[in-house]
């Protein structure tokens, strides 16, 4: 097959192994036969051939290099069998059942999941079979927030995607237990790359708290690039908590888009303490007037880690209200970013904003880039921003040691009470737990 490129010039050097890749698969992938989805496709195809990755000559990636990207040949996954995984990830007591979709390389495992405990109604389905069965919903709403334009890694995800969950909540039906998705990874020899795309869609009134698992075995490399589209309606609301926990060679990269409507609320929350480079990206629009959300997250980093979280929240109605918190612990030669963004658009009165981003290095090598930043076209506002960065409190540690703690546990203890500040602003107590005993086994094994 002869490649082509955009009108607009040849592709970038590390855009055109994807691009001929795209250009040999694109008829095996699910829903090949749908001319809508081929035309989103080739969309995100083309806008990738023309910007390639992203570099830090743009502005919104000047503190995360993907250098490292240009050394490695990732080839699409292909599906892996079940390969001798016993044991997954939950938030659930131990031996409690409820709804899950297990993904393994980027491909849904039926046997492992389960839509046990869904209210009469809900819909949890893979997005490879919502293709077949009820393409006009998924025409509905793939691509709707999560556009490729300026977004790299999103054009390569719609150019790329394959599967991943699909969670409609109807009108008016709360799910009360939480909905788990596991993504897992099983980086081998070959470096590989998944793509998956999410879908949730919560109707007027309905409720319904989502966890994402990111989890990664073996110790190759491996690059997943996964993209969210929340949609929440009127009086609705959805919480979405994530933790990553991807393999110590892994290129972790999300993007999350919701929009909010009137009255409804959307939370989200990330852990991440797992992959090479990694970099998180929310955006959150209150699309109504009195909606709100609550974006916040803890990262725990070590090594030659790389950390990215960003934030994009867009009031663009009245009477809107945004709460930020992230903290962050670094250790070693690790590198954290945060960049955080409230636009306030004209006619947006009444809006309260507030963000904080807080630091911890934990060794003289360690660092962190923090960029908080407001834009303001509406002059009935109230919004805050800042961000702190600092060391452990040495008179603090003095006073435990003095009553005969010793060193290591006084500095996790003090590093366990400075994170916790973050992990409790999830909403949801079973996953506020199991979240804080993941960033205990965190500081159990520096």
């Amino acid at each position: 097959m002869t490649t082509t490129f955009s009108a607009r010039g040849a592709a970038p050097e590390t855009a055109r192994p994807y691009i001929e890749q795209f250009d040999r698969l694109q008829g095996e992938l699910p829903g090949a036969g749908l001319a809508w989805l081929a035309e989103l496709r080739r969309q995100g195809r083309d806008r990738f051939a023309e910007i390639g990755f992203p570099t830090v000559r743009n502005e919104t990636w000047k503190y995360t290099n993907l250098r490292a990207l240009d050394k490695l040949s990732f080839e699409p996954a292909s599906p892996t069998p079940r390969a001798g995984i016993d044991t997954l990830p939950t938030v659930r007591p131990a031996g409690a059942q409820g709804p899950r979709l297990v993904f393994i390389d980027g491909r849904f495992h039926a046997e492992l999941s389960s839509t046990a405990g869904l209210p009469e109604g809900v819909e949890l389905l893979s997005l490879a079979d919502a293709l077949r069965t009820k393409p006009d919903f998924v025409a509905e709403h793939l691509g709707r927030l999560a556009q490729p334009d300026d977004l790299p890694l999103v054009a390569l995800n719609t150019a790329f995607l394959t599967d991943g969950p699909l969670l409609h909540v109807p009108q008016g039906v709360a799910v009360e237990q939480p909905v788990e998705i596991v993504h897992v990874t099983l980086a081998g020899d070959r470096p590989s790359a998944v793509h998956p795309r999410t879908l949730i869609v919560a109707g007027t009134g309905a409720r319904v708290t989502v966890v994402e698992h990111h989890v990664g075995f073996g110790t190759g490399a491996d690059l997943a690039n996964h993209v969210a589209e929340v949609f929440v309606a009127d009086e609705a609301t959805v919480r979405h908590y994530k933790v990553q926990r991807e393999g110590t060679e892994s290129f972790h990269f999300s993007h999350a888009a919701a929009t909010v409507g009137t009255n409804g609320h959307y939370d989200n929350f990330i852990l991440t303490t797992g992959a090479r480079l990694s970099r998180n990206e929310v955006r959150s629009t209150l699309a109504g007037t009195d909606s709100s959300t609550h974006v916040s997250g803890a990262y725990m980093v070590r090594g030659g880690q790389h950390c990215d979280t960003s934030t994009f929240i867009d009031h663009a109605q009245p009477n809107g209200t945004s709460r930020e918190v992230y903290k962050g612990a670094i250790d070693d030669t690790a590198r954290a970013v945060f960049q955080g963004k409230i636009l306030v658009r004209p006619g947006a009165q009444k809006t309260d904003g507030y963000q904080i981003n807080r630091a911890l290095l934990l060794s003289d090598n360690a660092e962190i880039d923090s960029k908080p930043e407001l834009e303001i076209y509406a002059d009935d506002v109230k919004c805050s921003h800042g961000a702190t960065i600092g060391e452990l409190d040495e008179d603090a540690l003095f006073y435990m040691r003095a009553r005969g703690i010793e060193k290591d546990q006084a500095r996790s203890l003090l590093i366990g009470a400075f994170l916790a500040e973050a992990i409790e602003e999830i909403a949801d107590e079973t996953v506020r737990e199991a979240f804080q005993e993941i960033a205990s086994g965190w500081m159990a094994s520096r």
